[in-house]
């Protein structure tokens, strides 16, 4: 869908990378300018064959160029290929572009159509602008770490990076809107995306039921308060989710396990004590997770099994709509439905096209003297 598009690159680490991971799935040609030594992700973290596995992961079907960009002749080869692009991503620190003579102020007047986003925690201007922060600030101040917390009212530390990838997703989001409206107009535009922004907006309903109903943790019916809406344990101690909020699905579930005298206890209290709440936890615990797997997928009643990293590639969902495979580079990959996995190709060696992108930039000056 985005064939044609080309996609200069200047991000480091997870959201940036991520966020051109997705549009290079979609068709966009993405340049990734990397310093000299590399991407700073290549060197961190655990690593397969020498390579970080972060950068393994989000940096499949992209190009690499080395620049020095603290050098001048970095700065204008810089400058050419994104002269030759449509959209430019950032994600250096407020003020670090334009000290490098590649802000959008400076490229725009080669390239006035430029789509041009910078990714920052904070934004570019504001209070907390410049400070250093990572996946869990953003969850933290934004409210949506309060929202996972354990029995004792304590925040839940969790392992998924889920700021820096939806940060990620919302530079998409903003990214092809832009592309839209250059289309429409004949405009380029400056994105400045914030994550806390993009992790704020996740409150919405939470705000809304804060001043509409007091209630601090969004809809009471989703934060399991009620049975029908709840994590169960089972005989193996694994987990199984069950979310039959519609009267048709509970019905489907009480009918199921035979037992129909539940049917009045839909939106009994979670609480420990109350009977209903103590039968589910007991039924429940009657059964493997395998058991209560096959009962989902044989009764429409909202139930699914809590799922482990190294289950997806074999679950009914995630196995069969092939979102995860082995492309043959040694580490699975999971991609957008519309790739083709046999078009994947794996991440670029350091600098691996900085010669073909520095011939076709002679080619375009030896036209352009014609």
């Amino acid at each position: 869908m985005l064939e044609g598009i080309r996609v200069i690159d200047f991000s480091f680490y997870l959201p940036g990378p991520y966020a051109t991971l997705r549009l290079a799935d979609m068709g966009a040609e993405v340049i990734k300018v990397e310093p000299p030594d590399g991407e700073p992700a290549r060197h961190m973290g655990e690593k397969k064959d020498g390579t970080g596995l972060v950068f393994l992961a989000n940096n499949r079907n992209k190009k690499s160029v080395t620049l020095n960009l603290k050098d001048g002749d970095g700065q204008a080869a810089a400058r050419r290929l994104i002269k030759e692009a449509d959209v430019v991503i950032e994600s250096f620190r407020p003020g670090v572009t334009k000290r490098l003579g590649i802000d959008y102020e400076t490229v725009k007047k080669d390239k006035p159509d430029i789509i041009y986003c910078s990714i920052s925690g904070y934004g570019q201007s504001g209070e907390m602008s410049a400070l250093g922060s990572h996946d869990l600030n953003y969850m933290a101040v934004s409210g949506a770490l309060a929202q996972i917390k354990n029995d004792a009212g304590e925040p839940v530390h969790p392992t998924n990076t889920f700021a820096d990838l939806v940060g990620g997703i919302g530079a998409n989001e903003a990214i092809l809107s832009a592309l839209l409206q250059r289309e429409r107009k004949g405009q380029g535009c400056y994105l400045d995306l914030a994550i806390v922004d993009v992790m704020t907006s996740l409150m919405t309903n939470h705000l809304a039921y804060l001043d509409g109903a007091g209630e601090e943790n969004g809809v009471p019916l989703l934060g399991g308060s009620v049975v029908s809406y709840q994590i169960y344990q089972t005989s193996d101690n694994r987990y199984m989710a069950l979310a039959a909020l519609e009267e048709k699905f509970w019905e489907n579930f009480c009918k199921g396990i035979g037992r129909e005298d539940l049917l009045r206890g839909q939106f009994a209290a979670a609480k420990d004590g109350d009977s209903v709440y103590e039968e589910m936890k007991a039924f429940f615990r009657s059964r493997s997770m395998e058991e209560w797997t096959y009962f989902g997928l044989k009764t429409d009643c909202c139930l699914t099994p809590v799922l482990e990293t190294s289950e997806l590639s074999k679950a009914p969902v995630t196995g069969s709509r092939q979102v995860i495979s082995d492309p043959g580079w040694g580490i699975r990959q999971v991609h957008s439905r519309n790739v083709q996995v046999s078009s994947l190709t794996p991440p670029p060696e350091t600098g691996e096209h900085t010669e073909e992108a520095i011939q076709k930039d002679k080619n375009r000056t030896q036209e352009a003297q014609k």
